[in-house]
């Protein structure tokens, strides 16, 4: 027989399992174009991802993976935080600073370049390399 079910315990893994996958979500949004470079046919999963993320960012919008995370917490007896994933976990890496709308304008120019550069030494790679054939 196996052991029942700690609801509460499960609520805040998922949560947990949330907070992975959203922080995935944002390195891919940021970085996501180093993969696009070995592999050209996830720039179809990429430019969206990206197009999203940046979009959240510059609306000051909360991103929908938040208040699933915050429904898990309470459902798993911890308490929710206010504000955004990036305000609650990533910008107290970054600033000591709450996260503000300027802040996020900067985070979401710092992805539209980063993504930009990326993109144009993978279009600049392609282009040298069908000029090569």
């Amino acid at each position: 027989m196996s052991p029942p079910i700690d609801l509460p315990t499960l609520f805040r893994a998922t949560a947990d399992l949330v907070v992975v996958v959203h922080a995935a979500f944002v390195v891919f949004v940021v970085l996501g174009g180093l993969l696009v470079a070995h592999w050209r046919r996830l720039v179809w999963v990429h430019v969206p991802a990206a197009v999203w993320g940046v979009f959240i960012e510059f609306r000051g919008w909360v991103c929908p993976l938040t208040p699933l995370e915050n429904y898990l917490r309470v459902r798993g007896g911890s308490s929710a935080y206010e504000g955004q994933f990036i305000q609650h976990y990533v910008l107290p890496l970054l600033y000591p600073e709450h996260l503000t709308p300027v802040d996020q304008i900067w985070l979401g120019s710092f992805a539209v370049i980063i993504n930009i550069l990326i993109y144009w030494h993978v279009a600049r790679r392609a282009s040298s390399a069908r000029s090569r054939s």
